[in-house]
């Protein structure tokens, strides 16, 4: 009966969760966290765009088509595009959260139909050896 025992995989024995942000340490990290959060949002997208288009008359007003290009690409696009990148990545990472989880609840899920069904075969095996020794012990 021994060779049917359950012995658990190395990953699940060794597995351990990644913190979230409400343990990281250091003050420049919590820094960086702080400022990430404020800076990638939407309001911070539109506070950008307002900022940005305060330049704008003037880029106009000069009538060079560059002067308005690099307008366009280094002030308004590099001011606004990054805060809605991070919104975009922020709702990214929370979809790939959701995933991440349902994949882990479904091999929970599994691993516990998987010992159920070995506790059915060693149970199963039991009789087997209980019923030919049975018979042996007849003939």
């Amino acid at each position: 009966m021994d060779k049917y025992s359950y012995t658990q995989h190395p990953h699940a024995s060794q597995r351990e969760h990644l913190p979230t942000h409400s343990h990281i340490r250091g003050l420049n990290n919590r820094i960086g966290l702080w400022i990430t959060q404020r800076v990638g949002s939407m309001w911070a997208a539109y506070a950008f765009a307002a900022l940005a288009l305060i330049s704008l008359p003037a880029a106009v007003a000069t009538g060079d088509v560059r002067v308005i290009v690099d307008w366009i690409a280094q002030t308004f696009l590099q001011l606004v595009l990054v805060s809605v990148i991070i919104v975009g990545q922020n709702q990214m990472n929370r979809q790939a959260e959701i995933r991440a989880e349902a994949t882990y609840k479904d091999a929970t899920a599994l691993l516990h139909e998987v010992e159920q069904l070995q506790q059915h075969l060693a149970h199963q095996d039991a009789q087997i050896e209980r019923l030919l020794k049975a018979v042996g012990a007849k003939s």
